[in-house]
């Protein structure tokens, strides 16, 4: 649909032969106007909204608004975006194409045309997310964990070839290939998006919306990108706008270089811990300053990654000449990098190292004082010098071991640390584990130093060794965060090189692994002849997907496993990725470190946090004599040189030539054919939804909700990681109880996230968070409430009682208090809500997101009046609740509020609706269901 163009703001760039329609930001002027000076990532924003001006979601005066953005006021005015397209990984891609091809067979069943049901936006799916490392340290790792992985997921994958096949606009990403983020760095962004309408050409700027919360790695390339829940990515893929608020925009500007010895990682820890003391939840960052051009595109990408660590939505840095290198680099055309730079130059895009944006506030970072640095032991913002490592981990260690209340706090704690993102830590049955025979608390040493615990250990081949407390078991170059930066890449390579030519090896009771973001890594360590020396420590391929950072780490080894549960050794793992919350990496290990690619080959060879790099040897070398980290370090020029000779622009061609194709392993899976799924009654992977059943052609009206039920009554700071299935199966739970029943055995429930496709699995879990505290049901923890169908109201799991009142058709609600929702915004947290029969929520406030996504699935979000919550107003959850003047939604226009009768107490609840569109969503039962008629008329 064209733009009302209400500023005249349509115009013609011509680069080389061909001529482009633009929309020009210069067009809007006015008092108060001063588009030259807005932030770079705000004018991006400002072009969406002139090219997509339709005076119903886009009005003139959302463009105003926008245009005559005030720094110093709090976010209030919504505006709705619309991204150029939607990324997915395959976790949370699934669902999505699950319910397009639930929608198809509605539109079938309500006579109209299924084909008609397609990704109104292109759509690139990435499956990274599934291979675990099962197998390390030998050469065939890498071909033996994609053959698990292609056994665990065969159905998912099936799946997700058929949708390659039967939906446009829609892509898949083989396994085995990449991940999502690197993949999407080197190939697939655009910078500038060009689509062909109405025999016209129009360019934009590129942006995008994924369901990875690490998706702002792009805005290395001056692409706009977020992560979202599978929610509001189905809706734009869907052709729908993106609901937000116009953000704050914080400028972070850069001088000087990075010293010798300072990697980029260094950098990215020393921002993440500036900006998460800052505190910028939910604002822009943008860098700017003469600094900018001393920072190569792979660092800016890597810093982009870092974003959801310390919150904000973007980390975003202008196009200038580095941005068109890397584009060369990475084998873009040269057509394709004219325009980019044309674009970026006539639109104001184009970074001035001496320009001075309005911004609403200001932080500034000398890089020259970057210095060594790793972060943990279990957050991400927790930056330690590297000269410093030894005695923080001392500290550390103390914390855990005489803390015993740590044990019980991992999940939670994790929980807490976890911004807007799409994978869960990574618990052992959704719980911590209990405790061994032998749990006890060491005594702190009276010197001051560290508690010990000696054991010895033989491993399979007759090794013997001892490990302790501090003891490296996990050290792994994992792909998500520095694989994208070959100069990291390349510095570990070499000093691999140089510890093996000393005869250096990594200690034996550490797992090694090397899970480069895409085969263009192994292309150049092949190139310069550097893999055999990573092999040789233990850093053998062993996949192309997101690894040890989401606790795909796979098992220890396991006689070191053994010594660690019955001695309660507090072990470490060192990684190169970007989360280290507890329990996350292996629910084994309780300290987790992340640090630059060579740091973690060092820390394989030392074995152990328990020493001091730059005073203390590595290991013995082939003569015998200590090798330190000094020995074996490579300097800037020398890995400099490695990169100029050894990664070259076909790598990137070659490599991206056919990225959907696969191989023959994909191409050769037997898959479903034909334009609707045929659903296979007995998966347990992919079920069809129930979303669309008995839906009629026109929507009915919508209906007070009388004579509700309390399902939950919440507290504070209820997160979707509570509300959403997440990470493992428990054993004694209801989706176990179905798993078996459908002939699962208990080693292969995999998890909540590979089953995102089946929602009789979803709907069990949703709300069975072990650390949910119900207070309908006091004395519990985890999924429970009462069940007020039968005459006592026992106490029994939350799943079984909602089908107790579906059955006796009782509709459902949920009390909760502030931030209902706040953490990761998942999709299972909203869909479970309507399937379990809540029909509303009332709370204090609410994470924006999740408000959004209930809306999306037909779940009234409510809210108290200010300053009351469930208890101030005296309510216990047992009442039956009447809400009235929903009804009026069936006219024009939104009620402000509606009356809540619970019981003797009566209260005006707020409603959450806060546009024309997600008043229509209501209307209809949900966003899916919305589309699905408009494309009926």
């Amino acid at each position: 649909m064209a733009s009302k163009n209400s500023f005249g703001a349509r115009g013609t760039l011509q680069v080389g032969e061909t001529a482009y329609e633009i929309h020009r930001l210069d067009a809007v002027s006015g008092e108060g106007v001063d588009v030259a000076s807005l932030p770079y990532a705000l004018k991006i924003l400002l072009e969406n909204l002139l090219r997509t001006e339709n005076g119903g979601d886009v009005t003139a005066d959302d463009i105003r608004a926008l245009a005559a953005w005030n720094p110093a006021a709090e976010p209030d005015r919504e505006i709705a975006f619309t991204p150029a397209r939607v990324i997915l990984q395959d976790f949370t891609g699934v669902p999505a194409v699950v319910d397009l091809a639930a929608m198809r067979e509605a539109m079938g069943a309500l006579a109209g045309d299924p084909a008609l049901i397609n990704p109104l936006a292109p759509v690139e799916l990435v499956i990274d997310h599934s291979v675990i490392v099962d197998v390390f340290g030998r050469p065939e790792a890498f071909e033996r964990n994609v053959e698990i992985e292609y056994q665990r997921n065969l159905e998912r994958y099936q799946f997700l070839r058929w949708g390659q096949n039967a939906f446009n606009d829609f892509k898949v990403v083989p396994p085995g290939t990449g991940i999502v983020h690197q993949v999407n760095l080197e190939h697939l962004a655009r910078v500038i998006f060009t689509r062909e309408e109405n025999g016209a050409t129009t360019a934009y700027p590129d942006t995008c919306v994924g369901t990875d919360s690490h998706t702002p790695m792009v805005n290395g390339l001056g692409v706009v990108a977020w992560g979202v829940g599978g929610i509001e990515a189905e809706a734009a893929m869907l052709g729908q706008p993106v609901s937000m608020l116009i953000p704050q925009v914080l400028g972070f500007k850069l001088t000087g270089k990075l010293p010798e010895g300072a990697t980029a990682t260094d950098l990215v820890l020393t921002i993440t811990e500036m900006l998460r003391r800052h505190r910028v939840v939910g604002k822009f960052v943008e860098f700017y300053g003469p600094g900018v051009s001393a920072v190569p595109l792979a660092n800016r990408a890597t810093i982009g990654n870092m974003s959801p660590e310390y919150g904000s939505t973007v980390s975003i840095f202008p196009i200038d000449d580095e941005t068109l290198r890397y584009l060369e680099l990475t084998g873009r055309s040269a057509e394709q990098i004219d325009l980019v730079q044309a674009y970026a130059r006539a639109q104001g895009l184009w970074h001035d190292p001496h320009a001075e944006p309005r911004y609403s506030e200001l932080l500034e970072l000398d890089l020259s004082t970057v210095i060594p640095s790793i972060a943990g032991p279990k957050r991400p913002q927790d930056r330690v010098p590297l000269f410093e490592a030894k005695e923080a981990f001392h500290g550390a260690l103390a914390t855990f071991i005489h803390e015993p209340e740590q044990k019980q706090q991992g999940y939670d704690n994790a929980v807490a640390e976890s911004f807007p993102a799409s994978d869960p830590p990574a618990y052992e049955d959704s719980a911590v584990r209990s405790p061994s025979p032998s749990d006890h608390l060491a005594e702190a040493p009276p010197d001051g130093g560290r508690s010990r615990e000696p054991v010895s250990v033989t491993l399979a081949d007759g090794t013997k060794c001892e490990i302790d407390h501090g003891s490296v078991v996990i050290a792994a170059i994992t792909s998500c965060t520095n694989t994208s930066n070959p100069t990291v890449m390349l510095a570990a390579a070499l000093l691999a090189k140089k510890a093996v030519e000393k005869g250096l090896t990594r200690k034996p009771w550490v797992k090694t692994s090397l899970a480069p973001g895409s085969r263009v890594v192994m292309d150049y360590y092949e190139r310069a002849g550097l893999t055999r020396y990573l092999e040789a420590l233990g850093f053998n391929l062993v996949g192309y997907g997101c690894t040890t950072c989401i606790g795909n780490s796979g098992p220890l080894i396991p006689e070191v496993s053994d010594a660690i549960r019955q001695h309660d050794l507090s072990v470490v793992s060192v990684l190169s990725g970007n989360r280290n919350f507890e329990g996350r990496i292996h629910a084994e290990v309780k300290m987790n470190y992340l640090m630059s690619p060579p740091l973690v080959v060092a820390y394989a060879l030392a074995g152990t946090m328990d020493i001091d790099l730059f005073q203390e040897p590595l290991g013995k070398g082939r003569d015998d004599g200590d090798v330190f980290l000094k020995d074996v370090w490579p300097s800037a020029s020398e890995v400099q040189a490695v990169v100029d000779s050894s990664i070259v622009a076909d790598m990137f061609k070659a490599g991206y030539a056919d990225v959907f194709a696969g191989d023959e392993r994909w191409k050769s899976l037997p898959t479903p054919q034909g334009d609707l799924f045929a659903w296979d009654p007995a998966s347990t992977y992919v079920r069809k939804p129930p979303y669309f059943q008995d839906m009629p052609r026109q929507p009915r009206p919508v209906a007070d909700i009388i004579g509700a039920r309390v399902l939950a009554l919440l507290g504070d700071s209820v997160t979707t990681d509570h509300i959403s299935p997440a990470g493992s199966i428990a054993k004694n739970s209801p989706a176990a109880a179905y798993l078996l029943s459908h002939g699962v055995a208990q080693p292969d429930f995999n998890s909540y996230g590979s089953r995102r496709g089946n929602h009789e699995v979803m709907i069990r879990g949703t709300f069975a968070n072990v650390r949910l505290r119900n207070q309908l049901a006091p004395g519990t923890e985890g999924g429970y409430t009462r069940d007020f169908t039968k005459s006592d109201a026992p106490v029994t799991t939350i799943f079984d009682a909602s089908r107790s009142y579906i059955a006796s058709g009782i509709p459902l609600v949920i009390l909760a208090g502030k931030e209902y929702g706040s953490g990761s915004s998942r999709d299972w947290a909203a869909k479970g809500t309507l399937l379990l029969g809540v029909h509303a929520v009332i709370a204090e406030s609410y994470e924006r997101i999740h408000r959004s996504n209930l809306l999306g699935m037909g779940v009234m979000p409510l809210q108290f009046p200010d300053g009351e919550n469930a208890a101030s107003l005296g309510l216990s959850g047992e009442e039956h609740f009447d809400i009235f003047g929903v009804a009026a939604l069936n006219e024009s226009g939104t009620p402000a509020t509606v009356k809540v009768k619970a019981g003797d107490v009566e209260f005006d609840a707020i409603v959450r609706i806060e546009t024309p569109s997600e008043a229509d969503y209501y209307r209809h039962g949900g966003i899916m269901q919305y589309v699905l008629r408009s494309l009926l008329r």
